[in-house]
């Protein structure tokens, strides 16, 4: 199926990301991203965009966004941008990641992108008015499945890395999955996503290495997770295996599962209770300290 028709077919029309950049993107790395396979900006050069929170209104807490689109496209628009914004208008820095994308991009080069952003959020800290200990990282649909990938595959910090930024940690100090892929196996798996991301004869082991529910520890940060009952192109029950894998690991957890509402909502319609989940989200970022604004 034609990728834009697949797209309106998933209730989420996913525009390139060059089509709707209203700030300029900077590269994850100097010179050519690792596993490069060219030098084409749109394909092969992934980046970060920036919206610090502005200075009389900040907090300190950051948030990396991931921008869903079946790994194949970025909804950098109602996934990305206006997400920025809304996090701005919290205090909240945002950090749009414009990871790279199959099938010209395989595992790991999504995670790496999504991990680099982590780090270079950090190593700009005290530069963009950030608490490094307050950086946590919120996704959408397959975006979702990457963070929920970086949440439960973090390295340890590497003080000897010849890269400053790669001295920087990547585990997030929160996630917020919204409508995420979780599984990439059985019933409930987003085929789409798993064949961008993987090809369409992955290795059975890898699939379970990125089932993401089987990979949760005691050390995967807290996670809020948002989904809605009527999501048929990823159901719901991803993010009720997720939550289940996170009590049972006792990682603190709360699920909001809307009645109403389609895949690829973005921060929604305001004739939805789902419109809500931004107000639940900060609600509960405050409740952890997150949003605790930062001491001089």
């Amino acid at each position: 199926m034609h990728f834009r028709l697949a797209a309106l077919f998933l209730g989420v029309l996913t525009i390139p990301a060059a089509a709707q950049e209203s700030k300029p993107a900077l590269p994850l790395w100097a010179g050519d991203a690792p596993d490069a396979k060219g030098k084409d900006p749109a394909k092969d050069v992934p980046g970060y965009i920036l919206y610090r929170a502005p200075a009389d209104n900040t907090n300190g807490a950051a948030m990396v966004v991931c921008p869903g689109g079946g790994y194949g496209g970025l909804a950098m628009d109602h996934e990305g941008h206006q997400i920025a914004r809304w996090l701005n208008t919290q205090g909240i820095t945002a950090v749009i990641v414009k990871y790279r994308l199959g099938p010209r991009y395989h595992h790991p080069v999504p995670l790496h992108d999504a991990q680099r952003a982590l780090r270079t959020t950090r190593f700009h800290a005290k530069e963009w008015g950030i608490d490094p200990g307050r950086v946590g990282i919120l996704g959408f649909s397959a975006g979702g499945h990457l963070a929920s990938t970086v949440g439960t595959h973090f390295d340890k910090v590497d003080a000897d890395a010849g890269d400053p930024i790669d001295r920087m940690s990547n585990r997030p100090d929160w996630m917020v999955l919204m409508y995420p892929v979780i599984t990439l196996d059985g019933p409930y798996a987003h085929v789409g996503s798993r064949n961008n991301l993987l090809g369409k004869s992955p290795d059975p082991k890898l699939v379970e290495n990125l089932c993401n529910d089987q990979m949760v520890t005691s050390q995967t940060p807290p996670t809020l997770l948002i989904h809605t009952s009527e999501d048929t192109a990823v159901p719901p029950q991803n993010s009720v295996l997720f939550y289940l894998a996170l009590k049972k690991n006792k990682v603190p957890a709360e699920l909001r599962l809307f009645e109403k509402g389609r895949h690829g909502l973005g921060l929604g319609p305001k004739d939805l209770p789902y419109a809500r989940w931004p107000e639940l989200c900060i609600t509960w970022l405050q409740s952890r300290g997150f949003l605790d604004r930062k001491k001089e």
